[in-house]
C-alpha cells in the first residue's frame, strides 16, 4: 500500500540562531517550497507566534491539499522523555515559549499535530537524507553557531538520549584558561569561547582597540563586526582574524576528538555559520580532531561541510513528521479513516490545545 505524495501536506519550520526557515512538504518529505528570513529567537513568544502564523498561512495559500502535520525544529534543548508520545514537549531552552503555550496555540490554530525536535536534530535528519546508507550509519552532525550542538547518529538512527536532548556539546568544559560564564550557569563552556557570539565579540574588541585594520574598517563602515566579516578578513590576510578562527577551530576539534573517541563515527559533518568562514577554521578543526583522536579512529574519518546547507532543518522536520505519521503502530489507528487527524491521540491533543487556547493555559 502506498499513499499519494500529493494527498496532503506537512508544514515545516526550523528556528536556529537568528534565522527562521519555513517550508511546505509532501508525504514523501520533499520540499515544495522553502523560505528563510532573519528572526531574533529572543523575541517575545507572541511575536514568534504571529510570524509563524503568517508564514504558515502564506505557505498553505500556495497549495490546496489538506494539512496533516507540522514538523518544528526549536533552538536549544527540547525535552521529551517518550519520543512516541503526542504530548507537547518542554522547550527547556525557551521557557517563555512554554509559558506562552506556543506549541499548543499552533496546534489549535492549524488543527494538526506538531512534532518537535531540537534544531540540530532536525538538521541531522536532513543531512542523513543526502548521504549513502553506509556513510550515515555512524555520524556526527555539528552545528557551529552561537550555540554549538551535535546530532548523533548510531547504527543509522538518531540518538536523542533519555530526555531527548543529547548533543549539547557546547557545554563541554573548554579547559582551565577559559573562565567565561555560560548562559547555562556553568563556567568555561566551549561555546562561550568558540561559538559565533564569542568570536564576534572578540572581533569587535579587536576592531575597537586597533588590533585589526580590516575589522576596524568594517566597524567604521557598518557599525558592527560579524563572524562572516571575520571570515572575510581572514581570507584577505588579516592576522588577527586568521588566528582567532584557528584558535576557535582547534578548541572545537579537540572536543570533537573526544566525541570521536567515544562514538567512532565514520563521518563528521560541519554546518552552521562558523563552518562558512573558510578553510582556516576547517583546517584547525581537523587539526584538533586528528591531533587528539585515537589514531585508529581518526585514520578513516571523513570531516566534511554540510551538503544540505540551510535546507537541512526543513528536510529533517519533514522527515520526522512523515516518519511519525506512517509509523506502523500509529498508522494502524488511523488508516481506516483515511486521515491521521482521526487518530485518537491526535483528537485528544487537539482537545487539550483548544482548552489551553481558550483558557490561556
Amino acid at each position: 500500500m502506498r499513499f499519494r505524495s500529493e494527498a496532503a501536506r506537512i508544514l515545516v519550520a526550523n528556528i536556529d540562531g537568528d534565522t527562521i526557515g519555513l517550508g511546505l512538504a509532501d508525504l514523501d518529505g520533499r520540499l515544495i517550497l522553502e523560505h528563510y528570513e532573519d528572526f531574533d529567537a529572543a523575541s517575545p513568544a507572541q511575536a514568534l507566534f504571529n510570524r509563524l502564523e503568517a508564514l504558515f498561512n502564506w505557505s498553505l495559500g500556495k497549495d490546496g491539499a489538506p494539512l496533516w502535520a507540522i514538523g518544528l525544529g526549536a533552538p536549544g534543548a527540547v525535552e521529551q522523555k517518550d519520543s512516541k508520545s503526542l504530548a507537547v514537549p518542554k522547550l527547556s531552552a525557551m521557557p517563555a515559549w512554554d509559558e506562552a503555550k506556543l506549541l499548543e496555540r499552533l496546534i489549535h490554530r492549524f488543527q494538526a499535530p506538531v512534532w518537535v525536535r531540537g534544531a540540530v536534530q532536525m538538521e541531522t535528519m536532513g543531512e542523513l537524507s543526502a548521504l549513502s546508507v553506509q556513510a550515515s550509519r555512524d555520524m556526527l552532525y555539528v552545528d557551529l553557531g552561537s550555540d554549538i550542538t551535535a546530532g548523533i547518529v548510531v547504527d543509522g538512527r538518531l540518538h536523542r538520549g533519555a530526555q531527548g536532548i543529547a548533543g549539547q556539546i557546547g557545554h563541554i568544559y573548554a579547559g582551565e584558561p577559559h573562565k567565561r560564564i555560560c548562559g547555562c550557569g556553568n563556567v568555561g563552556c566551549l561555546q562561550t569561547v568558540a561559538g559565533c557570539d564569542a568570536i564576534a565579540e572578540a572581533g569587535l574588541r579587536a576592531a575597537k582597540e586597533g588590533r585589526s585594520r580590516l575589522l576596524g574598517e568594517t566597524l567604521a563602515a557598518t557599525g558592527k563586526v560579524t563572524v562572516a566579516d571575520i571570515g572575510t578578513a581572514a581570507r584577505l590576510g588579516d592576522p588577527f582574524s586568521a588566528d582567532l578562527l584557528a584558535q576557535s577551530g582547534r578548541l572545537i576539534g579537540t572536543v570533537l576528538a573526544t566525541l570521536a573517541n567515544m562514538l567512532n563515527p565514520s563521518m563528521i559533518v560541519l554546518g552552521g555559520e562558523l563552518s562558512q568562514t573558510g578553510d582556516i577554521c576547517l583546517a584547525a578543526i581537523r587539526e584538533g580532531i586528528y591531533g587528539h583522536a585515537q589514531p585508529l579512529i581518526s585514520r578513516d574519518i571523513s570531516i566534511v561541510h554540510s551538503r544540505m546547507g540551510r535546507s537541512a532543518g526543513l528536510v529533517g522536520a519533514a522527515t520526522v513528521a512523515v516518519t511519525e505519521l506512517f509509523a506502523p503502530a500509529f498508522l494502524s489507528e488511523w488508516i481506516v479513516s483515511g486521515t491521521p487527524l482521526a487518530h485518537a491521540g491526535v483528537t485528544g491533543l487537539l482537545a487539550v490545545a483548544e482548552k489551553t487556547a481558550m483558557t490561556g493555559g
